[in-house]
């Protein structure tokens, strides 16, 4: 059976190790990375678990006849573009069945107005996974707060805004939304 774990992995940013971490019961970096080049068979097992981690379906990880993917062509590096070694495909994003939307509307820092943000929610216990990380808080009265992630103490996060400006605390924030997926038009 063909994957696409390394695809998907490296298209939501992750380590061999980040997965492995995520994998329940937790496994090694080595055995994400053999299950990746086939040198371990994948089993549906092994698939259910690698797709919980990554939060994505198991049909995600494999190649299927109706979906359509995209060939890549070329590989831009530091030398310029070259021909991929071995034939890789590129997978259209499928946002998980808890990720939330931001529209960007007027450009911030790095983001354009006409971006899509893909976040996935994070419940409290989970919010030091986020340091350094873009974010978005609910606030009181159907307000939010949006920018990067500085610190976590006493049920308060602290926010550093994306616009120029003066940090931002809010406390007990009931749940955050990571940003784990930026989806531009050209």
């Amino acid at each position: 059976m063909l994957t696409r774990i390394r695809e998907v992995r490296k298209a939501k940013g992750l380590t061999l190790h980040d997965v492995a971490a995520r994998c329940l019961p937790p496994t090694t970096a080595q055995t994400i990375g053999r299950l990746e080049t086939g040198t371990r068979t994948v089993s549906v097992g092994w698939l259910n678990r690698i797709a919980a981690a990554l939060a994505v379906p198991a049909s995600d990880l494999v190649t299927l006849p109706d979906r359509l993917d995209v060939p890549v062509s070329a590989i831009l590096g530091s030398e310029g573009p070259v021909a991929p070694r071995r034939p890789v495909r590129l997978t259209p994003p499928v946002p998980a069945a808890d990720m939330i939307g931001i529209l960007v509307e007027a450009a911030q820092s790095d983001y354009r107005a006409g971006d899509q943000l893909w976040a996935e929610p994070l419940a409290p216990a989970d919010f030091g996974r986020a340091i350094n990380r873009d974010i978005l808080v609910p606030r009181a009265v159907g307000r939010f707060s949006f920018g990067r992630l500085v610190a976590t103490e006493a049920g308060r996060v602290q926010i550093l805004p994306l616009s120029p400006g003066s940090r931002q605390v809010v406390a007990d924030a009931p749940w955050i939304a990571v940003v784990r997926m930026l989806i531009r038009s050209l």
